[in-house]
């Protein structure tokens, strides 16, 4: 085992982290989803940011999206994040555990039709 784990997979990490925080409550939900890792947007960013109803944008940047099933030729709905964006707008602490999460939690909330404070209560 490396003593030491790459940016990337310490970023997948995350998302699994705050995947699995999530199942705790919603696993019957979460269940029929996919989850996938971009390093960027492979679309214009004013596109996702005007266009997508379903992306998470950040001063017109997307750090995330989901894709819905039967778009793209997916089959199953996809929660897709943006790597590089997400580490650009945070720091390799808890502050990045939390942005994920965040991230997740809205496009969770969007995928299964909940508000996102249902499924992520506040504090």
């Amino acid at each position: 085992m490396p003593l030491t784990r790459s940016r990337r997979e310490t970023f997948d990490e995350l998302i699994l982290d705050a995947v699995e925080d999530l199942e705790r409550h919603w696993a019957a939900e979460i269940a029929g989803l996919e989850f996938a890792v971009e390093e960027v947007p492979l679309i214009d960013y004013p596109v996702i940011a005007d266009y997508e109803p379903d992306a998470i944008v950040d001063r017109g940047v997307p750090l995330g999206r989901l894709v819905r099933e039967g778009v793209a030729g997916t089959d199953k709905p996809t929660i897709v994040l943006y790597r590089r964006p997400l580490e650009a707008r945070s720091l390799p602490t808890e502050d990045r555990a939390d942005l994920i999460f965040s991230v997740v939690a809205e496009l969770v909330a969007l995928a299964v039709g909940k508000d996102v404070d249902e499924i992520d209560p506040p504090d």
